[in-house]
């Protein structure tokens, strides 16, 4: 049995077979993490997820939740207006809409394997958590949207307009806080030197402004001697994957751009790519 992480797939629904056959995927054997951001900017992103729920139906998969799988979520619920950039239209008009979507909520914003040594999350880990304290926010903002997952939804986006506290501390309220907690996973690239997050900041590492790092270099990070695994970071591409450094593995090489479609085999580090067809340019 083996286990591969695999980046972005965005509605690369071709790309993501291409890359199945070529590790050789075999359903009662293996199993995939995906990083998030199954759907959007790519041209199938039904198709994506009808295969990943398949999957999942046949415990071998476990996905993680991305900015973009928000943005589908909040468009069907209506607290998002559907954005021209958007390619989840076919999804939210299917006939299987609401069973992909009712699965989708129910998927977590964070995924550990303790007998691999492994970590999943979308975007990262903010430097002033541990791996344990971020399970378990993650746990309670998913218990809070399944409670009532339209308000939920709502509270996240007007917290990405407000811009969200920038520390649990800091967040007054339950709704600051659970905007903090879900946008940190989803959306966090950079912190400042003092470990505060940012969700703005876009390009690669060398470009950010002055007093902000990637999130995975703050000193003192309490997560670094886990090896988390994410993506969210297209622009990371033409940096290796791996970073023993500071034990992570960014997969997200840009599939829908024109780079790749990366899986990493967990239990040996070893990657496999497809090429992706370029649907857009990066901003």
């Amino acid at each position: 049995m083996s286990t591969y992480a695999i980046g972005d797939v965005q509605g690369c629904y071709i790309e993501l077979c291409r890359l199945l056959k070529l590790i050789r995927f075999k359903i009662k054997r293996d199993r995939l993490w995906f990083v998030g951001d199954l759907v959007n900017t790519g041209p199938n992103s039904l198709e994506v997820l009808r295969l990943v729920y398949s999957l999942y139906l046949r415990h071998s998969a476990d996905v993680v939740l991305g900015n973009h799988d928000l943005n589908l979520l909040a468009t069907a619920c209506g607290v998002r207006m559907l954005g021209h950039k958007d390619t989840f239209m076919d999804t939210l008009k299917a006939r299987d809409s609401f069973e992909l979507l009712e699965w989708l909520k129910h998927c977590p914003l964070i995924h550990r394997d303790n007998n691999l040594g492994y970590t999943m999350v979308h975007a990262g880990i903010p430097p002033q958590w541990s791996t344990e304290q971020a399970t378990s926010f993650a746990a309670e903002a998913c218990n809070i949207l399944k409670a009532n997952y339209c308000d939920g939804l709502a509270s996240i986006f007007v917290n990405i307009k407000e811009k969200s506290p920038d520390r649990c501390s800091e967040a007054s309220n339950m709704r600051e806080r659970l905007g903090l907690v879900v946008n940190t996973f989803t959306r966090m690239r950079y912190v400042h030197k003092d470990g505060r997050i940012d969700t703005t900041l876009t390009g690669p590492p060398g470009s950010q402004h002055e007093g902000f790092l990637p999130w995975y270099e703050a000193t003192g990070r309490l997560s670094k001697k886990d090896r988390i695994v994410f993506g969210h970071w297209a622009s990371l591409r033409e940096v290796h994957p791996i970073d023993r450094k500071y034990n992570v593995y960014p997969l997200d090489t840009g599939c829908v751009y024109g780079g790749y479609l990366t899986a990493m085999r967990l239990e040996d580090e070893k990657l496999f790519s497809v090429p992706g067809c370029r649907v857009t340019t990066q901003e």
